[in-house]
Order: C-alpha cells, then structure tokens, then sequence
C-alpha cells in the first residue's frame, strides 16, 4: 500500500449543500482558511450551495475540509462533494469570491 505524504502541496474543491445561506458560511471558511494557512477561495453558487476550492499541504487540507463538512453554528451541511486536485501555486491568501 502506498503512502501519501501528508506535507505534499495539493488542492481541493468542496461543495457543499443544505443551510448554508444567511448563516455566515463563507466568514466560516474563510476564517478556518486563515487558521489552517492555506489559500485559495469560497463563494455562493446559489441558494443552497457553497463552494471552496484551496490549496496547501494534505494534512492541512484534510483537517480543513473536516471543519468545513461540520459548518458553523446555525449551518446544515446536507451533502459535501469533496475533489482532490493537482496544486496550481496560483493563489495568494485566501478570498471570498462574488456569487456565481
């Protein structure tokens, strides 16, 4: 069995749906962003859908998407679709991006 390094530089995207409208989900993310020092962004895709797409090691990223799965208090996370992508570098801190 191969093992993955947790210190490698990946990124991921995170969808998640349920209550996450009018709850402060993305001040949520962006601030557990800060806290783990990873990059990237979030922002509504609609009604009931936020998305996040970040960069940084495994083993930050994995904690990360644990937090963001919980959501904040008064957020429902319903469904959370998780891709794990190749690290780009192009990002500079983290940003909440306009609504799509």
């Amino acid at each position: 069995m191969t093992q993955i390094d947790p210190l490698v530089q990946v990124r991921i995207q995170i969808v998640v749906t349920g209550r996450v409208q009018g709850v402060g989900f993305r001040a949520f993310v962006l601030d557990l962003a800060k806290q783990a020092g990873i990059s990237g962004w979030v922002r509504n895709l609609g009604y009931n859908q936020v998305e996040t797409v970040a960069e940084g090691s495994r083993d930050k990223l994995e904690w990360f998407t644990e937090q963001v799965k919980n959501g904040p208090r008064g957020g429902r996370v319903d469904q959370s679709d998780i891709v794990w992508q190749t690290y780009s570098g192009e990002f500079n801190g983290f940003t909440v991006r306009s609504s799509r």
